[in-house]
């Protein structure tokens, strides 16, 4: 006879340090999972404290806080289990003046108003946006615990990504069901990978697992949620949204443990010096009849230019919101990034959120006005028109003395940034609005970008989007009225047909100092993002001139870069954290190098 074992998978957006609000909103999907008889129901990684706490580890107020909140999840735990993510305290003693206090990334165990067991994730992730090692120690223990009659293993994220590791001794001591808590941030294409690994774990193991990840935008970060459970066959058996909050409950069956066949995990004996197995029973299986769950149909993967789109969507809105923004303020010059910037702000925010500027100039086109005009009127959102030729002109004539007898080049060209950066920041301080900036990728890589002028503001949208993705971008969403509430064609046709230019200077274009984006693109993609150098890139066909000015440009703007404010990851490795390079840096790459 089988066991039907009902789960639930709690895909909730805590914020970083709202212990507050992060416990109401987990107390209420605890609830709701309750009322669905669900016989447990998991959380996402430090769901408690939101993810990445990062320094907040080393305040003992902050790891007291988030302990004495969970003891409040654990009291109201009665009739369901309880999966959870929160830090543990091993010591409040600092390790040394360099290292806080003693913790572990743990995973709660409750049951019936108690905590039963605490899982401390085994393998701490310390790449790219990761630096786990830095504040967590090590977890040795591979529990397996019996809840309703059903051998549930635990563990935390990482720890499922190795095909050998707690999964695996979990597996060896009798393991039926994995329930993985996860953090794991959005990149493009991760999703698939996400779901081929866990599904591979589910086979390999002969087991169901169940991963639960969070959702929603923190600093750079966006979560995308995707919760998923596969069964001992590698097969989908349900899957949570994308980009949105849910309770994914499913009906799971188990044999019975005298008809299930002994599984040998396809590195049976690797795990030994993974951790130590140890089983403890919680409960034994209930003899209540359940009423039956709708049908469920797994939703759509998304993919492509939607989940780009959609996490950028997420991470600007959150960003905003979770630090206190109520409005955002966006330079409208005409161009793609600045209308790619503003559609996602409305999106994120509502019309009535999202000011726009136009600062028309003596090199604006008559074209980048009236598109600007027809942007806003499309999205509905509020547009200042204030030229900036007064300003640009006393600026032109404070300097004259000085420049006299020199060549006219980018410093006169850069004024003009300026003074619009200087406007929008004044209506900002004016206000209390946010301003957005509308750099992209490809420009943040090759400095072509105006240091205190367009990279003057809180958030950059695009930081992260190549120019080519921007323009796929645009034209995805101008496809998707409806699902956005907007009329298709939403960005001006117009916009998108224009040559790229910053109008610094009468006739100036991006081809004028950049290679065409299409050309550019793939070498900044190999040189940042996979770290190819100059020999192997021209081994695999791209221009050695332009290898070597997109290498140069890279690592000489480093600088700049450092100065920018964050903006939404949307690649497997942006900017920043992702990539930690050496402002001064002598280290050259050349044809032997």
């Amino acid at each position: 006879m089988a066991r039907t074992f009902r789960l639930a998978l709690a895909q909730i957006n805590p914020t970083v340090g709202d212990i507050t609000g992060n416990t109401a909103k987990i107390l209420d999907y605890l609830e709701r999972a309750r009322e669905a008889q669900a016989d447990l129901v998991a959380f996402p990684e430090l769901a408690i404290t939101g993810y990445p706490p990062e320094d907040l580890l080393f305040k003992k107020s902050f790891l007291t806080d988030n302990v004495a909140a969970m003891e409040k999840v654990a009291a109201a735990s009665q009739g369901i289990a309880v999966v959870l993510g929160y830090v543990h305290i091993v010591s409040l003693e600092r390790q040394s003046e360099e290292v806080g206090p003693q913790v572990t990334n743990a995973a709660a165990l409750c049951y019936d108003d108690r905590l039963i067991d605490t899982y401390h994730k085994i393998f701490l992730p310390n790449y790219g946006v990761f630096d786990e090692q830095r504040y967590f120690q090590r977890g040795s223990e591979c529990p397996v615990y019996t809840i309703g009659g059903v051998a549930v293993g635990v563990n935390i994220c990482e720890d499922i990504w190795y095909p050998v590791g707690p999964t695996t001794v979990q597996c060896q001591a009798g393991a039926e069901l994995i329930v993985n808590i996860n953090a794991s941030p959005f990149h493009a294409g991760k999703r698939a990978f996400r779901e081929d690994m866990i599904a591979q774990r589910a086979l390999e193991n002969g087991l169901t697992v169940a991963y639960v990840n969070t959702v929603g935008g923190q600093d750079e970060l966006v979560f995308d949620g995707g919760s998923m459970i596969c069964d001992s066959t590698g097969g989908l058996v349900a899957r949570g949204p994308a980009f949105q909050e849910s309770l994914l409950i499913t009906d799971l069956s188990f044999k019975e443990p005298s008809a299930r066949p002994k599984h040998k995990p396809a590195n049976a004996g690797a795990g030994a010096g993974v951790g130590t197995p140890k089983n403890v029973t919680v409960s034994e299986a209930g003899t209540e009849t359940k009423p039956s769950l709708e049908a469920q149909t797994i939703l759509v993967g998304m993919d492509g230019p939607e989940e780009i789109y959609r996490a950028l969507v997420m991470g600007t809105g959150d960003y905003l919101r979770k630090v206190g923004f109520t409005k955002a303020l966006i330079g409208l010059s005409g161009g793609v990034d600045s209308a790619l910037t503003a559609t996602v702000a409305v999106d994120a925010l509502g019309k009535e959120n999202v000011i726009g500027i136009t600062m028309p100039s003596r090199y604006s086109s008559e074209g980048s006005i009236s598109d600007s005009k027809k942007l806003a009127g499309n999205l509905g959102l509020d547009l200042w028109e204030l030229p900036i030729e007064p300003a640009h002109q006393a600026f032109t004539d404070m300097l004259a003395e000085r420049f006299k007898g020199t060549e006219a080049n980018v410093a006169e060209e850069n004024v003009q940034a300026r003074v619009r950066g200087n406007v929008l920041m004044t209506v900002s301080n004016k206000f209390g609005w946010i301003v957005l900036t509308t750099g992209n990728k490809s420009e943040m890589a090759m400095g072509y970008a105006t240091l205190y002028g367009d990279m003057a503001g809180g958030f950059a949208v695009l930081k992260d989007v190549p120019k080519t993705t921007v323009y796929e971008l645009c034209r995805w969403r101008n496809g998707q009225g409806q699902a956005f509430g907007t009329m298709d064609g939403v960005i001006p046709v117009a916009i998108l047909d224009k040559p790229p230019s910053a109008e610094l200077r009468e006739g100036q274009l991006d081809a004028d100092s950049l290679p065409p984006y299409e050309v550019l693109d793939p070498v900044v993609e190999a040189y940042v993002e996979n770290d190819l150098g100059y020999q192997e890139m021209v081994a695999q066909g791209f221009d050695p001139q332009v290898v070597r000015q997109v290498i140069a440009a890279v690592d000489r703007n480093e600088y700049k870069r450092r100065q920018a404010p964050p903006g939404v990851k949307i690649t497997h490795r942006a900017f920043g954290k992702d990539r930690r390079f050496p402002i001064v840096n002598r280290y050259r790459q050349h044809e032997g190098g």
